[in-house]
C-alpha cells in the first residue's frame, strides 16, 4: 500500500537486495519430481502432474515436454543425485559454463562465488556470475580453455569455507549485511539531533567504519598481495557468519561436495551449440541473483540468444552440424594456387605430408632454396630450424617446436583426434597429447565430442569451433527464416489439401475438409462447385449428405444478413435469396460456439417468410410438405421463403440437399404430374437457433491456425466471424506463453505479430528446401485459398 509521506525523508534503501532462495527440502522434491517426468512415459507424467501436483492438462503437457527437451539436448536430467556442467558459446564469441543443481539459491549462490574465486586465482581475470534454484552460470572468456570434466574438481570440500569466505568479502551481500549489523550494534546511527539519518549517509558512514576495523576490506588492491587478512573484530566475524550460513548454505555446500568427492552424485559434463531449455531460467535471471556488481545492461549472459519456444527437432539439438564442421575445415585449410601461396601455407602449417597436388610447385621452392624436404615431409626455410627442433632434439625446445606444429595444422582444420594428427604428421600420440594440452592452458584449444559420428575425443582451434558453432546456429536460423508470400501459399495449397499430392479421398476426407474450413462463409453454390472438389479426390454430392444426415455436419449462414443488424438503411431493408448468400460448414457438435444469438423483429422479411419461419418455430423440425400444408402456400412461394430465411442465416436444414435444390434454380426432384415435387421437398428445416451471445475467442484462434497453418492480420480478412484481430492477440500471446504456438517471423511482407503451429513450421520449412508445386489446380474465385489482393498482388490471380 502506498501512502502520502507529506514530504517525509525516503526510507527504502536505494540498492538491490537479495531474493529468497528454495529451501533444500523443497529442492530434493523438486528434483524428485524431474526424476519421476523422467521415469515414466508421457501419459504417465502428465497424469502425475494432473493428480500430485495440481496441474491442469495444458500447465502438464508442457511440464513433460520441458524436461524431455532438456534431456534431449544433456543426455540426462539434473537432479540432485545427477548434476550437469554445460558449455556453449554466445553472440559475442566468448563462452557461457552453466552448472544445472537444482539444490538451491542458497547452496548454489555459495558454490557459484567459490569456483568464481578458484577462476580468478587460476586465470587472473574477475568473472560474471549468477546463482538461482536451479544452477549457476560463470562467463568466460576467450582466455579460458580447461577440460569441461575438471570443474567439478576446482572446488574441493577441504578448502571450500577457505575459498568461499575470499570470494563473499568483495561480494555486494558483505556490504549488504555490513550495513545492517553496524546499524544493529548502534555502531553508526540511523538517528542524529532527532532526524533520520537519510540512507546515502548511512552507507557511507558503514564505508568509513569498515575502513578503520577491516583496512585491507577497503584497500587498494594493488597493494594487497595473498588472500585478504580478516581481523578478529565481532563485527566482521557476524557479517561474514551471515553470509556463510544465511544468504548461503555452507553446510549444505560441503554435504554436495563430499558426495561428488565420493561418487554418490553422479557428474555429467558436455559441449553444446546453443543452450538447452534448462539453461534459459538461468541465463534470465533477475539482478538481485548477480553474484557480481556487473549492472543488467553489461552481462555477457546476455548475449546468448535463446529460442521463444522449445525446439520441435530436439533429437538434433545437442550436436554440431557436420555441414558446418565440413565447410570450416574446408575454409580453413590453405588454398595454393601457386608456388607463393605454397611457401605462405608451409610457414603456418611448419610441415606437410607430401601431397601429389603441390607438388610442382614444391619443387619451384626447392630450386629457390625457400623449401626442403626434412624427415619425409616439406617445411619452408623460415621453418626449418624450428622442423628440426621437433623432430632432431629433447626436452623442453622439442616439446615446444611440436606445440607450434600444432597450432599451426589446429588453426587450419576441423576438430581433429590426437591419433589423427600424430599419424599425418609421424609423431607419437604422446607427443601431440602434450602439445595439445600445452595449447589448452594457453586457452587456443579446447577438447570435447564434436562430430556426431565420432566417439573419440576430439581437439579443435577455438576460434576455429566458434565459427563451427556460429554456423550450425545460422542454419538451425535459418531454418525459420520468413518465406515469401508465394512460398506462403504454396504451403497453404498443401496445408488445405488442394495440391494433387495432398488431396483427401471419401466421406473421411470430406469430414477433414469440414473440420478445416468450420466456420468459413463461402457463397452457397461455391461449396461443391468449387471448394470440396478441390480439396477431396473424385468427391460426390452424397459424401456431404451422408456426414449432414448422420447428425455430424451443420450448414448455415452465421454471419448477421446486413438488412437484419440495428440501423440497416431503407435500401438494404429487404432480404433477398440469392445463390451468393454466404454460407457455412461447421460441425454440429460445435454449432453452441459458432451460432451467435442476434435480434430480429423481422421487419426486413416477406409476409411468408415471417409466416413459414413462425411455422418451423411451432412445428419442430417439419418437411416441406408439412410447412406447405400448414401455411396453405403454393409449394413456389414456400421454396422462396425458405431461400429468403436461409440468406438471412435463420433456418437449416438436416441435409445439403436442401440448400442444393434452392440453389440450383433448374433441378426438378420429380416429373410433370400426380408425382412432381417442389425442389426443396428433402429433410426436415429448423431454426438455427442461437446458444452464445458471441464467438469464443480462443475457440476461434484455434480454428484459424487449424485454417492457416500461419496467423497474421492480412489473412483472416475474409474471415467473416472472426473478433478483431486486437482481441485475438490476447488469446494468441496468452497460447504462446503456454507453448501451445509460436510467434515469430514467418512470412515476410507483412506487419505485425504472426503465430503458427509447431507443425506449420516445419512445413514451411519444407516448402523452403523443396519449392512450388508444378501442376498446380485453378482455383475458383470464391475459395478460401484464392487470396489475390491479400496475400498476393492481384496480378498473381
Amino acid at each position: 500500500r502506498v501512502e502520502d509521506a507529506h514530504g517525509a525523508a525516503p526510507t527504502v534503501p536505494f540498492w538491490n537486495g537479495e531474493g529468497p532462495g528454495r529451501t533444500i527440502e523443497l529442492s530434493h522434491e523438486v528434483a524428485a519430481l524431474r526424476a519421476d517426468i523422467d521415469a515414466r512415459d508421457d501419459a504417465g507424467a502428465q497424469e502425475l502432474l494432473l493428480q500430485e501436483c495440481g496441474l491442469d492438462r495444458a500447465g502438464a503437457e508442457q511440464a513433460v515436454l520441458y524436461v524431455r527437451a532438456g534431456k534431449k539436448v544433456l543426455g540426462v536430467v539434473p537432479t540432485d543425485r545427477t548434476i550437469v556442467a554445460e558449455r556453449f558459446f554466445d553472440e559475442g564469441g566468448g563462452m557461457q559454463l552453466i552448472l544445472h543443481t537444482p539444490f538451491g539459491a542458497r547452496i548454489n549462490r555459495a558454490w557459484g562465488l567459490a569456483l568464481r574465486k578458484k577462476f580468478c586465482r587460476s586465470f587472473n581475470l574477475e568473472l560474471q556470475a549468477a546463482a538461482t534454484d536451479n544452477g549457476f552460470v560463470l562467463s568466460l572468456s576467450d582466455q579460458h580453455a580447461f577440460p569441461l570434466e575438471v570443474v567439478f574438481e576446482f572446488v574441493k570440500s577441504a578448502s571450500a569455507q577457505a575459498t568461499l569466505t575470499q570470494a563473499l568479502l568483495p561480494a555486494p551481500m558483505f556490504a549488504a549485511r555490513w550495513r545492517w549489523n553496524a546499524s544493529r550494534a548502534l555502531a553508526i546511527l540511523r538517528f542524529s539531533g532527532g532526524r533520520k539519518v537519510p540512507p546515502q549517509l548511512l552507507r557511507m558512514r558503514a564505508d568509513d567504519l569498515l575502513a578503520a576495523v577491516f583496512p585491507d576490506q577497503a584497500a587498494c588492491p594493488e597493494n594487497l598481495t595473498g588472500p585478504i587478512r580478516i581481523p578478529d573484530h565481532v563485527l566482521v566475524r557476524e557479517t561474514i557468519d551471515n553470509c556463510l550460513h544465511e544468504a548461503m548454505d555452507l553446510d549444505g555446500l560441503l554435504a554436495i561436495l563430499s558426495a561428488i568427492e565420493t561418487g554418490a552424485i553422479r557428474t555429467v559434463a558436455i559441449d553444446t551449440p546453443e543452450p538447452s531449455p534448462f539453461c534459459h531460467e538461468i541465463l534470465n535471471a533477475n539482478p538481485y541473483a548477480y553474484l557480481d556488481d556487473a549492472p543488467l545492461e553489461e552481462r555477457r549472459a546476455r548475449a546468448v540468444q535463446l529460442r521463444r519456444t522449445l525446439r520441435d527437432d530436439v533429437d538434433e539439438a545437442g550436436v554440431l552440424d557436420p555441414a558446418a564442421i565440413a565447410q570450416v575445415a574446408e575454409e580453413s585449410w590453405p588454398v595454393v594456387r601457386d608456388a607463393d601461396e605454397l611457401h605462405d601455407a608451409l610457414a603456418t602449417l611448419v610441415v606437410v605430408p607430401p601431397l601429389s597436388a603441390w607438388s610442382a610447385w614444391f619443387d619451384e621452392l626447392a630450386a629457390q632454396r625457400r623449401a626442403m624436404p626434412i624427415h619425409g615431409a616439406w617445411t619452408c626455410a623460415e621453418r626449418l630450424e624450428l622442423a628440426r627442433s621437433a623432430y632432431d632434439r629433447d626436452g623442453e625446445t622439442r616439446d615446444s617446436a611440436i606445440a607450434e606444429i600444432v597450432r599451426g595444422w589446429l588453426e587450419c582444420n576441423g576438430p581433429v583426434t590426437v591419433a589423427g594428427l600424430a599419424q599425418r604428421l609421424h609423431f607419437s600420440d604422446e607427443a601431440i597429447l602434450a602439445a595439445m594440452l600445452r595449447l589448452e592452458v594457453q586457452g587456443q584449444v579446447l577438447r570435447g565430442r564434436f562430430a556426431p559420428a565420432k566417439g573419440a575425443q576430439e581437439w579443435c582451434n577455438r576460434r576455429v569451433l566458434a565459427r563451427i558453432h556460429r554456423l550450425t546456429i545460422g542454419r538451425l536460423r535459418r531454418e525459420i527464416e520468413p518465406v515469401t508470400a508465394a512460398q506462403y501459399v504454396t504451403f497453404l495449397r498443401r496445408w488445405q489439401h488442394v495440391a494433387p499430392a495432398s488431396r483427401l479421398h471419401g466421406i473421411d476426407g470430406t469430414l477433414q475438409i469440414v473440420c478445416q474450413l468450420e466456420g468459413y462463409e463461402v457463397p452457397a453454390f461455391a461449396w461443391e462447385a468449387h471448394v470440396l472438389p478441390a480439396r477431396v479426390a473424385g468427391y460426390r454430392p452424397d459424401l456431404l449428405d451422408r456426414l449432414c444426415y448422420a447428425g455430424d455436419v451443420m450448414w448455415g449462414r452465421l454471419s448477421p444478413h446486413p438488412a437484419l443488424e440495428p440501423g440497416a438503411s431503407a435500401e438494404r431493408s429487404r432480404v433477398r435469396p440469392t445463390r451468393l448468400a454466404p454460407i457455412a460448414l461447421f460441425l454440429r457438435a460445435n454449432a453452441d460456439e459458432l451460432i451467435v444469438r442476434r435480434e430480429n423483429d423481422g421487419g426486413a422479411l416477406s409476409h411468408a417468410a415471417r409466416e413459414i419461419l413462425e411455422q418451423i418455430e411451432a412445428s419442430r423440425a417439419p418437411f416441406f410438405a408439412e410447412i406447405a400444408r400448414a401455411t396453405k402456400r403454393l409449394p413456389s412461394e414456400v421454396e422462396e421463403a425458405l431461400w429468403q430465411l436461409v440468406a438471412a442465416g435463420l433456418v437449416t436444414a438436416d441435409g445439403f440437399d436442401a440448400l442444393r435444390s434452392l440453389s440450383d434454380a433448374k433441378r426438378r426432384l420429380g416429373e410433370k404430374g400426380l408425382r412432381a415435387r417442389p425442389r426443396a421437398s428433402s429433410g426436415r428445416w429448423t431454426l438455427l437457433a442461437a446458444a452464445t451471445d458471441r464467438v469464443d475467442r480462443e475457440a476461434f484462434a484455434r480454428r484459424l491456425l487449424a485454417r492457416w497453418g500461419v496467423l497474421f492480420r492480412d489473412v483472416i480478412a475474409r474471415e467473416s466471424l472472426a473478433p478483431r484481430w486486437r482481441d485475438l492477440l490476447i488469446v494468441l500471446r496468452r497460447m504462446e506463453a503456454r507453448g501451445e504456438i509460436r510467434g515469430g517471423r514467418f512470412v515476410a511482407g507483412f506487419v505485425g505479430e504472426q503465430f503458427a503451429l509447431p507443425e506449420a513450421v516445419d512445413a514451411l520449412r519444407a516448402v523452403r528446401r523443396t519449392g512450388d508445386d508444378a501442376d498446380l489446380p485453378t482455383l475458383g474465385a470464391y475459395d478460401p485459398l484464392n487470396l489475390a489482393g491479400i496475400i498476393l498482388p492481384d496480378a498473381a490471380a
